[in-house]
């Protein structure tokens, strides 16, 4: 089977070279064919229920992957300002979000009115001309850089790649009746179906010493590639080939599944909550292993025993524990440090092969092959076939940095239960295919992964919800959850108190601009329902993992490098599990709300406004979500800077035919047809701490506006 057969894809770009427009072709080029790709692994769903159902309980049908790649350009490109309009508001609002599954009995029953399959062909239309255009017209200068808009362009190709691949594993788990097989993603024709004839895993030495990690080569990559960090490791022994079906079925035979002592605590927990007796995409009894299947992309295969064992990380490290028992040797995953040393086995890296060393980058097939297909130096798929689990949670290398246009694809996965795969799958390219890839997943989730074993002494930090670092979440945290300063009371426990005597019913609440979340458990005191909502995902993730009854820790700046470490603890306020599960805290972009008209009893946008780019939209959209009777409160300083809002959308602090205009007077004209003003502007003080002895303190007023 050769690329020929399979749609081809393009390597990675380079991020240099020596004539722009040349890049720019390359780029245009390198957009097209991720595009093309994409829409023809969805020629493989053959029923209409395949698009609007979902495959597992945690995340999104596929017509929702299909419209959000496609969304995801519009929306980083107006976060840039590259765009001033968007393409299809609806659509952009209920597609824009994905889902990160964070627990294995999460359940998530949101219902939304999905458009059709040729609407969402239709935007997509749409959309691809709009990037075409712009990739022809914009400023291009070489080397492309974080700040350059061929950077935006780049992070949608790669991320419309990283979604080729996960909507691919949601294939895998469709009804078969609802999928086809396509010629053009083609099954590899090699396997062993009897389980004698595969060959026997072994154990190669490895040196151990210093590992040095870091991505310095010239394409692009995410955030948390950047850095550098350095590993001393001893040495170590890891196994020549993955581990095979027919290697994992002896944990199976051994009553694995049902054995308490090979797994750990939340190993065992999803075991028993998810029934589990044998790998996800196994098809038949267990207990008669010559009649197993194999659920690949899109039909069901005799077992090709010699094909890697595909599994969750919780099912890797069960096996482990049982094979050192079985062995007496320290058998485990390897950590991060370990899988790059045994990279170098590998000669370059994916934009400079003539020829892709394993089943990586559709260079084969559209499925994994056997385990001792591709020798990649003394070892087998080092690189490619499946992903390859790690001990590693993943983390940011010294010097990590968020791009300010996807300030969440790395931050919410640093909790400690997040765990990095390395090496790709079948289905890995542009970015995944690199040497520098890392991407993480919650240790119980499926991907087109399985794994190595090594015999080593190295033991990974396993550290849950370590401190708190980044500069804006430390300091939202504490300014919501710290102590008080100079007498200030707490500035939404006081909006909370100051807006109840208003409210004339107590049911569903909107806190929006929510950051890490206090007002929302403040209002929970009180209302039945409380939606919390913010645009930066590192916010929601911390008012998750609050609300899941965690103790957050965070440091604050003392002074130079010195800083101080504090923890936030809900019961510290008084706030119990019982306010907590009354509060559905989610990512939302305020200048692009979903619609739902008569929804809340109060809506509080606390310090919002003069920190959007289309604040006149934002009370446009949010008027019909709020019931007749219903509460708007806006509280801010109104600092207007044009680094949030452009100086023609500021609703006041200008001069208007000359006039001073304030915004508290724009506020009166905008409101005044739908609302009614119930009570005098108040000024409610703040104090932000910035290091021991500096802060900031600010006065904001806040209104109160009755829908009619």
């Amino acid at each position: 089977m050769t690329t020929a057969q399979l749609p081809a894809p393009t390597r990675t770009l380079k991020l240099s070279g020596q004539h722009s427009e040349q890049k720019r072709a390359e780029l245009l080029a390198y957009f097209t064919q991720t595009w093309e790709l994409y829409e023809s692994l969805f020629d493989c769903l053959a029923d209409e229920r395949a698009w609007f159902n979902k495959a597992i309980s945690l995340r999104h049908p596929l017509i929702f992957y299909f419209g959000h790649t496609a969304t995801f350009y519009i929306n980083k490109l107006m976060a840039g300002r590259y765009l001033d309009q968007r393409v299809d508001d609806r659509i952009e609002a209920m597609m824009a979000i994905g889902v990160d599954e964070m627990s294995w009995d999460d359940l998530n029953d949101s219902h939304y009115d999905w458009p059709t399959i040729a609407e969402v062909r239709d935007y997509r239309g749409k959309v691809k001309s709009l990037v075409s255009e712009f990739i022809r017209t914009m400023p291009l200068e070489l080397p492309i850089d974080w700040n350059s808009p061929a950077w935006v362009i780049l992070m949608g190709i790669e991320h419309e790649r990283i979604h080729l691949e996960t909507s691919s594993v949601l294939m895998r788990q469709l009804p078969i009746e609802w999928v086809k097989p396509q010629p053009h993603w083609p099954v590899c024709p090699q396997a062993r179906h009897d389980r004698q004839s595969v060959p026997e895993n072994s154990l190669i030495a490895m040196p151990g010493g210093r590992v040095q990690q870091g991505k310095t080569d010239d394409t692009y990559g995410w955030d948390n590639e950047y850095g550098s960090q350095q590993t001393e490791l001893k040495p170590f022994k890891a196994s020549k080939m993955l581990v095979s079906n027919a290697e994992f079925y002896r944990f199976i035979a051994a009553d694995g599944y049902n054995d308490r002592r090979w797994w750990d605590d939340e190993g065992w927990g999803w075991r028993e909550f998810s029934g589990a007796q044998m790998p996800t995409f196994w098809v038949g009894d267990e207990k008669l292993p010559d009649q197993l299947k194999l659920r690949v992309l899109a039909e069901e295969v005799a077992m090709p025993w010699d094909w890697p064992a595909e599994v969750n990380q919780l099912e890797a490290a069960a096996f482990c524990r049982w094979l050192a028992e079985e062995t007496g040797k320290s058998v485990q995953l390897p950590c991060e440090a370990e899988w790059a040393q045994l990279r170098e086995q590998v000669g370059g890296d994916q934009p400079d092969w003539t020829e892709a060393p394993g089943n990586i980058n559709l260079a084969y097939w559209a499925s994994s092959s056997p385990v001792d297909r591709f020798a990649q130096g003394e070892f087998y798929d080092i690189v490619g076939n499946v992903w390859q689990w790690t001990t590693t949670p993943t983390n940011g290398f010294e010097g990590f940095k968020v791009h300010p246009l996807y300030d969440d694809f790395s931050t919410p996965t640093f909790d400690g239960k997040h765990a990095l795969i390395k090496g790709g799958s079948w289905i890995s390219t542009g970015n995944e295919a690199l040497k520098s890839a890392r991407y993480a997943f919650r240790r119980h989730f499926f991907q087109h992964a399985g794994f190595r074993y090594v015999v080593s002494s190295h033991e990974e930090s396993m550290t849950l919800n370590p401190y708190e670092t980044d500069s804006m979440v430390s300091q939202y945290l504490d300014f919501q959850y710290g102590p008080s300063y100079y007498n200030v009371p707490n500035y939404a426990a006081a909006l909370v108190e100051k807006l109840l005597p208003h409210c004339t019913a107590l049911g569903q609440a909107l806190d929006i601009g929510c950051a890490t979340g206090r007002a929302s458990f403040e209002l929970a005191r009180h209302f039945e329902s409380v939606t919390g909502m913010d645009y930066s995902a590192r916010f929601i993730d911390v008012a998750l993992q609050l609300t899941s009854g965690e103790d957050f820790r965070y440091v604050v700046p003392e002074e130079g490098d010195l800083v101080e470490y504090r923890q936030v603890r809900l019961k510290e306020f008084g706030l119990e599990a019982e306010q907590a599960q009354r509060i559905q805290f989610v990512q939302g972009d305020a200048c692009n709300l979903k619609p739902q008209p008569d929804r809340y009893d109060l809506v509080l946008a606390s310090n919002l406004i003069d920190r959007l780019r289309q604040p006149k939209r934002f009370l446009q959209d949010v008027t019909p979500m709020i019931r007749a009777g219903g509460l708007l409160v806006l509280s801010s300083p109104y600092t207007w800077l044009e680094d949030f809002t452009p100086k023609e959308n500021w609703l006041g602090g200008v001069r208007e035919n000359g006039e001073a205009l304030t915004t508290y007077q724009a506020l009166q004209r905008l409101l005044r047809d739908a609302f009614d003003e119930v009570a005098p502007p108040q000024d409610v003080p703040f104090v932000i701490r910035e290091t021991a002895r500096k802060f900031q303190h600010t006065q904001a007023q806040v209104t109160f506006w009755r829908k009619r």
